[in-house]
C-alpha cells in the first residue's frame, strides 16, 4: 500500500449490506457458527493503530497464512472496519492470496460470508479477486472505490455455499488486481447448514 499513505458449489449469492451475517451461536436463518473457523474479522496480531503492517509469503495472521504476495493488516483507526478493529487489504505492493484450513464433515454444507471494500488511496477505480475452496475458484468479487473514503468504505456483505470435500477444507481469498491498491476484507464467517432448521 502506497498511501501517504469451487466445483460443488450449491450457490453463489451476492448479499447487500455489511452487517454481522450470523449470531456466534445459532442463527435464526439455520446457519450455526463454527468455532473450528477463527479470527475472521484478522484481529491477531494487533497492527500498530491508524497505521498498518505489511506481511509477506510464509507469514500468518493468526489462523491465516499468506501463500502468494503480500498484504497489509490494516490496524485501528487508519480506515474503517466492518467489525472489530482491524481489516485486511490483499494488495502490500502486490497482489496476494491468504488462506485458511479448518475441520469440516464431508457431505455437508456450508455458507461462507465477508465484507468486501477496497483501499480507496489509488490506483483503479475497481478492485477484484476471488475467494477458492480448496483451491477451486468458488466466486469472484469487485468492488469499485469511486467516492469511497478511510471514514466511509462502503462495506458490502457477500455470501456463498460450498460441500465439503472432506474432513478439512481451506479457504482462500485472493486479489486479482495489480499494484498497491486492493480490495479488503473483513468479517470472514463461515457456517454449517442445518436442513432441519431451514437453511
Amino acid at each position: 500500500m502506497s498511501f501517504p499513505r469451487a466445483r460443488t458449489a450449491v450457490a453463489a449469492l451476492l448479499v447487500a449490506g455489511a452487517t454481522a451475517l450470523v449470531s456466534p451461536a445459532h442463527a435464526a436463518d439455520g446457519h450455526r457458527a463454527l468455532s473450528r473457523f477463527d479470527d475472521g474479522s484478522f484481529e491477531t496480531p494487533k497492527a500498530p493503530a491508524n497505521a498498518f503492517t505489511n506481511l509477506t509469503t510464509g507469514q500468518t495472521i493468526g489462523p491465516w497464512s499468506i501463500t502468494a504476495g503480500n498484504v497489509d493488516l490494516i490496524g485501528a483507526g487508519f480506515w474503517q472496519a466492518a467489525e472489530g478493529d482491524q481489516s485486511l487489504d490483499l494488495n502490500g505492493s502486490t497482489a496476494a492470496t491468504v488462506a485458511q484450513s479448518f475441520t469440516t464433515v464431508p457431505g455437508t454444507t456450508y455458507s461462507v460470508t465477508y465484507a468486501l471494500a477496497g483501499n480507496p488511496g489509488g490506483g483503479p477505480a475497481v478492485r477484484t479477486g476471488r475467494v477458492l475452496i480448496d483451491g477451486q475458484n468458488f466466486q469472484d468479487f469487485s468492488f469499485d472505490v469511486t467516492g469511497k473514503t478511510r471514514a466511509a468504505m462502503g462495506y458490502v456483505g457477500h455470501q456463498f455455499a460450498f460441500v465439503a470435500q472432506g474432513a478439512s477444507t481451506t479457504l482462500s481469498f485472493g486479489s486479482t488486481v495489480a499494484g498497491a491498491y486492493g480490495p479488503v476484507i473483513d468479517n470472514v464467517q463461515v457456517t454449517e447448514c442445518k436442513p432441519c432448521c431451514g437453511g
